[in-house]
């Protein structure tokens, strides 16, 4: 899978980031990360900082946050 989307259950920017890649056909893993900021090393690992929604296109060596980059993103080079 070469895009993969981290993202918290509930987090009204992750939802709207995932509804974008659903309604472009694009096809991700989702990794769903702890509520508790100091519990996502992982997130912190691949995108330098522990806020989400993060997506990682691994296809094209992109790594993006903030959810209206990635949406952004998603129009401009996905859909």
């Amino acid at each position: 899978m070469s895009l993969r989307l981290y993202a918290l259950d509930g987090c009204p920017y992750c939802e709207n980031v995932s509804d974008a890649l659903d309604e472009a056909g694009v096809a991700y893993e989702t990794e769903w990360v702890d509520a508790l900021h100091s519990d996502r090393d992982e997130v912190k690992r691949v995108s330098g900082q522990r806020g989400v929604p993060v997506l990682i296109d691994e296809e094209r060596g992109v790594t993006m946050s903030e959810s209206a980059n990635i949406l952004e993103y998603v129009e401009r080079s996905l859909a």
